[in-house]
């Protein structure tokens, strides 16, 4: 235990819950400090406080900017009570001990989310809140040091129960939120100010995400994991609420993105099962339960354990309609009450309400490798007809084009290499992340052949086909049309084969590697 805090400063940008921890304080007779729009309402609300101007007898400057970085504030909290010296040069220059520091800091990120002009964001660039948060949290031993108001209800408690005082476990792990908090901050405004200067890539990668839960374990039960929060506000899966089920592992999280990811593509209702990162279909439909069972009869024996995602709300039909199916995690917008009633017989199964879908957003990418981190745009694509060129003799029907764009779009989120076999907005074959394109293709069909067949099935390809052979297969299996990024030395040789069957072939000229 430290002493009995005597001195608490108080200066926050959110004031929520400040006047109910300011009246706790009071209970124990400890001497408040406090500044501007804190000092306000402290004293409306019947408390007493002292003016940090007061305290320093210097007032308040430049507009506010030089206030509490003075020596009678930091010699007051970063004095080592154990240290003479220190002690000496508090009674010398007449400096109080602050033995609480409550601050959070301007709301930058917030201005900065409102489009504020650089001018306001530059004025929203806390300077003392972040040197006492720092000096407060380095001398931890001694200072509590609040930054959060979801900390005050637990520190009032641990005060009620040791007369005043706050354990050093407790001001421990408040320092370490508190660097955390201040290297968050610094972060947000080295980003910023990366991008008001026009740079592609931040100078620095800071602050990846703040930690959201820790998992069981990860890919493996040796391996150990946690989930990082990099955007609390994003429609995504890390976001959603979970209705129902056991929690989330890592591979759980890591499918279940990729399967909402997959969904967010269509506009039309849409459904995708998945297993390992990669769908064992994907279809679109007229609800719910259209898309469901057309996803599902890509290949219903891999769909056992996967995940399931849905871009449009989840209703009874479809909850009785996979009462059978063994299936790891749910992910949708939304789920109608009946629909929810009747998940709850499958107790074991993670149910996830996202809010929404999301639109895609040019974000980074972040992949580690050791030593380095990687860091890449999201993979974006604007596919239309205009985006695209028909490099054969015969042109897709309108139908076709629908199944081609359909295929397309599924294709990038397809382990690369990939193809992808689909028609009537729904995959019927899938082969995905073998070394040889030719192999991802023998897999697609033979996949289609088990479950749909080919017959007038369109074929996508998220990269070029560096050879005839690969195109041959799928063309022998009964493809009717094409669409490719194209690039190929060895175009002209697959456009003569497509053209020689008589076949459209489509080039997007975007490839879609996915690793």
């Amino acid at each position: 235990m430290a002493d009995k805090i005597q001195r608490a400063l108080l200066s926050v940008s959110d004031k929520t819950g400040i006047v109910e921890l300011a009246k706790a304080l009071a209970t124990h007779k400890i001497h408040i400090l406090s500044t501007g729009g804190t000092a306000k309402v402290l004293k409306e609300a019947g408390i007493a406080i002292t003016e940090v101007s007061a305290h320093t007898s210097f007032p308040e400057i430049m507009g506010g900017r030089v206030k509490t970085l003075h020596p009678s504030i930091h010699g007051g909290i970063l004095a080592d009570r154990n240290n003479k010296k220190h002690l000496s040069s508090m009674e010398i220059h007449e400096i109080p001990p602050i033995d609480m520091v409550v601050v959070n800091l301007y709301p930058f990120q917030k201005t900065v989310l409102g489009r504020g002009n650089v001018e306001t964001c530059i004025e929203n660039i806390d300077i003392g809140g972040p040197a006492m948060i720092r000096s407060g949290a380095k001398n931890y031993a001694f200072i509590t040091v609040l930054t959060n108001f979801d900390q005050y209800d637990a520190v009032i408690q641990e005060m009620q129960e040791h007369g005043g005082e706050t354990t050093l476990a407790t001001r421990q792990n408040l320092a370490l939120q508190a660097f955390s908090h201040t290297a968050k901050y610094d972060a947000d405004v080295s980003n910023w100010l990366s991008k008001v200067r026009g740079n592609e890539h931040v100078e620095t990668l800071f602050n990846i995400g703040q930690r959201k839960e820790v998992l069981r374990y990860g890919e493996n039960p040796h391996q150990k994991s946690a989930l990082y929060a990099t955007d609390s506000t994003k429609i995504c899966v890390a976001n959603a609420i979970q209705l129902q089920g056991k929690p989330l592992s890592y591979n759980n999280l890591n499918d279940s993105d990729v399967a909402f990811e997959m969904v967010c593509e269509y506009n039309k209702p849409s459904c995708a099962i998945i297993k390992h990162a990669n769908p064992c279909g994907i279809a679109s439909g007229t609800n719910s339960t259209d898309a469901f069972q057309k996803a599902l009869s890509c290949d219903s024996q891999s769909a056992f354990g996967g995940i399931l995602a849905f871009n449009t709300e989840f209703d009874a039909e479809t909850a009785n309609m996979i009462k059978d199916l063994f299936a790891e995690v749910i992910i949708a917008p939304s789920f109608t009450e009946d629909a929810k009633k009747i998940l709850l017989a499958k107790t074991n199964l993670r149910v996830l309400e996202t809010g929404g879908v999301h639109c895609t957003e040019n974000n980074s990418v972040i992949k580690n490798i050791n030593g380095a981190i990687l860091v890449q745009d999201t993979d974006i694509s604007n596919l239309s007809k205009n985006t695209c060129t028909i490099v054969t003799k015969v042109q897709p029907t309108d139908a076709q084009w629908e199944d081609l764009f359909f295929a397309f779009r599924a294709v990038k989120h397809v382990k690369s290499n990939a193809i992808v076999l689909a028609r009537d907005n729904k995959t019927v074959g899938i082969g995905a992340g073998q070394m040889s394109r030719v192999d991802s293709a023998k897999i697609a069909c033979e996949k289609a052949d088990a479950f749909l067949g080919t017959k007038n099935a369109v074929v996508a390809s998220d990269a070029f086909f560096p050879f005839p052979d690969a195109l041959q297969l799928c063309i022998n299996a009964g493809i009717k049309a094409v669409i490719q990024p194209g690039g190929s030395k060895n175009d002209d040789k697959i456009i003569a084969l497509a053209d020689e069957i008589g076949i459209p072939m489509v080039f997007t000229h975007t490839r879609h590697f996915k690793h």
